[in-house]
């Protein structure tokens, strides 16, 4: 398993967002994670990938304990994270959003024009795999919000991750491209890279996701496959309380 939490625990003002959640990432797999609003998938999201600390429990990656590590060491170990809301530079080009999200790279370097030629290059490679490259040179700010989301996506690759987290990427984006991401999705895995999908568009998690895990009350409640999770009693009733 590329990735596993044991007991992974968080309350927030005496509310269990999180209550003992025992998940194991299938690797090499798109993984899907879905569950009824408030049942805690942005927060073991937020868990996993150091942005909130847990109140108890473990993450592990690779067998490598990584609980309690910064989001930017999390990263660096090769876990790549996208938002629900992008999280881009708006006043930067496409192509310094690009180079920023690069650790070598530094902020005051591309303010004073250094760029490295290796990285320019592999920015390059993944705008153009994103369909968005004749943009490199626009400011973020003027892209539509599909294109920034595309953007986001790009730039997580930029960190070289072998397991990516993805926030909702259907939000807000109209049925072309949640169809172009799902099958960007489909052939980054199938060149070994493994996914973890929060999403809320059951359609696209069906037909995208060859493992869904069911939250519900902050633990899984169902895993297996989408036609498994569809058929599953508790599934149903943790979605329409039947």
């Amino acid at each position: 398993m590329t990735l596993t939490t044991e007991g992974l625990t968080k309350t927030f003002g005496g509310v269990r967002a999180v209550s003992g959640a025992n998940v194991a990432i299938k690797e090499g797999r798109v993984n899907g994670l879905i569950g009824p609003n408030g049942s805690g998938k942005t927060t073991f999201f937020n868990l996993v990938t150091g942005l909130i600390r847990p109140d108890s429990g473990r993450v592990l990656h690779q067998g490598r304990d990584i609980t309690g590590w910064s989001p930017h060491r999390i990263a660096h170990a090769g876990l790549g994270r996208t938002f629900q809301l992008c999280r881009i530079f708006p006043r930067m080009s496409v192509l310094d959003n690009m180079l920023v999200a690069v650790r070598r790279t530094r902020l005051r370097e591309l303010l004073a024009g250094t760029r490295a030629t290796a990285e320019v290059e592999r920015a390059r490679h993944w705008l153009h795999r994103m369909g968005i490259d004749h943009l490199e040179t626009a400011e973020a700010r003027h892209l539509s919000y599909g294109q920034q989301k595309l953007l986001e996506l790009a730039a997580v690759f930029m960190g070289d991750p072998g397991l990516v987290l993805l926030d909702e990427p259907a939000g807000g984006v109209n049925p072309a491209l949640i169809d172009r991401i799902s099958a960007l999705v489909r052939d980054l895995n199938a060149e070994g890279r493994t996914f973890l999908v929060v999403e809320h568009n059951m359609d696209m998690v069906m037909n995208m996701c060859d493992h869904v895990i069911v939250f519900d009350r902050g633990a899984p409640i169902s895993e297996g496959t989408p036609q498994a999770v569809q058929a599953d009693p508790r599934v149903l009733e943790a979605y329409l309380g039947v």
